[in-house]
Formats: structure tokens, sequence, C-alpha cells
């Protein structure tokens, strides 16, 4: 039981705490969409495909920033256990390089989402 409390905190802290966060910032369904009568209702102000790709776009950055800070960190608590063991050091370099290009595709991914849009919105 004890080498699982790791999978319990990270269960808790990517699956339950943003739903305590989104219920303190207000972010509560409106009454006309009511998860109780079988209706799902993730976003409320969804009228076509852009503004949906844009929340989708939103909600993934809110949640990816914080898990590269979290990577990073991870990644340096990696070096600094490996204590000049090679073998542990290709780990964190690793650990490293992974994080720093899963950020660059989060950012990307924003900055590339933010040139279509302003181009579309030139062009009408």
């Amino acid at each position: 039981m004890k080498t699982n409390w790791h999978k319990v905190i990270l269960f808790v802290s990517t699956i339950i705490m943003p739903v305590f966060v989104l219920y303190a910032a207000g972010a509560n369904p409106p009454s006309s969409c009511d998860p109780a009568g079988g209706k799902i209702c993730p976003t409320t102000n969804v009228g076509d495909i852009p503004t949906f790709i844009k929340t989708i776009l939103t909600g993934v950055l809110k949640i990816g920033i914080p898990v590269v800070a979290l990577a990073v960190i991870y990644s340096g608590f990696l070096f600094v256990f490996a204590r000049g063991n090679p073998e542990k050091l290709s780990k964190a370099k690793g650990a490293l390089l992974y994080t720093v290009i899963g950020a660059a595709i989060l950012l990307g991914s924003w900055a590339i989402a933010q040139m279509i849009q302003a181009t579309i919105a030139g062009l009408s």
C-alpha cells in the first residue's frame, strides 16, 4: 500500500482537484443545463466550430501549463537525486528534454491557433 500513494495523489490532483477549483471559481452550469436530467453540458457558449476549438484549446492550456511546471520540477528532482550517476543523469536529461518538447508543442499549438484566428479575422 505504501508504494501506491503517488497514484492516489496523482488521481486527486488531476481529476478531483479541478472540479473543486472550477466550482469555487463559479463555473457552475447554467440552470438550462441540467446534468441530473441526462444532459452533458461541458460548455455553454459554443455556437460554432472555431469557438469550440478555442474553448478546447483554452482548457488544454489551463491544464497543460501547470503539468509542464510540475514536470520541470520533477526533472530537477531527478537531477538532484542522480548525484553523478550517469544512468540516472541520462534519465533526468531525457525527462527534461521531453518536458521541453511537450511545452513547445503546447505553446506552439496556441500560437498557431492565434495566427489562424487573426488571419481569418483579417480576411473577413
